[in-house]
C-alpha cells in the first residue's frame, strides 16, 4: 500500500490512498490521479489517434441543448482534425482477462457519455479514454452486469460516432505512465 501526505489548509484528510499491491502488481485507487498521466502521455504524443494537438485544456465545460452541461476531463485543439473532448474514466475492476469499468452504477458516467455524443453531433470529437489502472487484463469491456444502463449507453454512443480508447497506465518506483493501448469489447459477455 501506498500514500500520500499533504498539508494543505482546508482539506479535510491529510492522507491519500494513492495505490495497493494484491500481488500482481500496483493498482492505482486515486481517481484523480489518471487525468494528469493522461493528460501528459496526450502532449507528449504517446496515445495514437490523440497525438498532434497543440492545446490542452483540463476540466472544459461543455453544454449541450437537452443533456444540459457539465465538465470533461480534456480538451484538445489545433490538431490535425476535428477539436476534441477527451472524458477519461479511471479502471480498476478485474473480471477474469477484462477490466471493466464501471464499478458501481453510475448516472453521472452516463451523462458524460450523452454529453460526448451531443459534441459529435456539434462537429466535434468525443472519447471516452478509460486509463486501465492495474498491470493485469488483457482487453477493457463495460461491466454490464454491475451497471447494464452504462454498458448499452456506451455502446449506443459509440453509434453515434464517440470514440473509445482503453491505455494501461503503469506504475514505477518514480511515478505513472502509459504504456499500451488494449482492445476493446463492448458485447455483452
Amino acid at each position: 500500500m501506498e500514500v500520500s501526505f499533504s498539508d494543505r489548509p482546508g482539506r479535510k484528510l491529510a492522507w491519500t490512498l494513492e495505490r495497493v499491491d494484491m500481488g500482481g502488481g500496483w493498482i492505482g485507487v486515486n481517481t484523480a490521479r489518471p487525468n494528469a498521466v493522461i493528460a501528459e502521455a496526450i502532449s507528449a504524443g504517446d496515445i495514437a489517434g490523440l497525438a498532434g494537438y497543440g492545446r490542452l485544456r483540463r476540466e472544459v465545460p461543455f453544454a449541450a441543448s437537452g443533456y444540459g452541461s457539465g465538465r470533461l476531463d480534456i480538451g484538445l485543439g489545433d490538431g490535425p482534425c476535428a477539436d476534441a473532448l477527451v472524458e477519461v474514466k479511471n479502471v480498476t475492476l478485474l473480471d477474469g482477462d477484462r477490466l471493466r469499468f464501471p464499478d458501481a452504477r453510475t448516472e453521472r458516467g452516463r451523462k458524460h457519455l450523452d454529453l460526448l455524443a451531443a459534441a459529435v453531433a456539434q462537429g466535434l470529437r468525443g472519447v471516452i479514454l478509460f486509463a486501465l489502472n492495474r498491470p493485469e487484463g488483457l482487453c477493457f469491456a463495460p461491466a454490464w452486469g454491475i451497471d447494464p444502463l452504462y454498458a448499452e449507453r456506451l455502446r449506443r454512443a459509440t453509434a453515434d460516432g464517440v470514440e473509445v480508447i482503453a491505455v494501461r497506465i503503469a506504475h514505477q518506483s518514480d511515478g505513472m505512465r502509459v504504456t499500451d493501448a488494449l482492445p476493446v469489447d463492448l458485447e455483452n459477455r
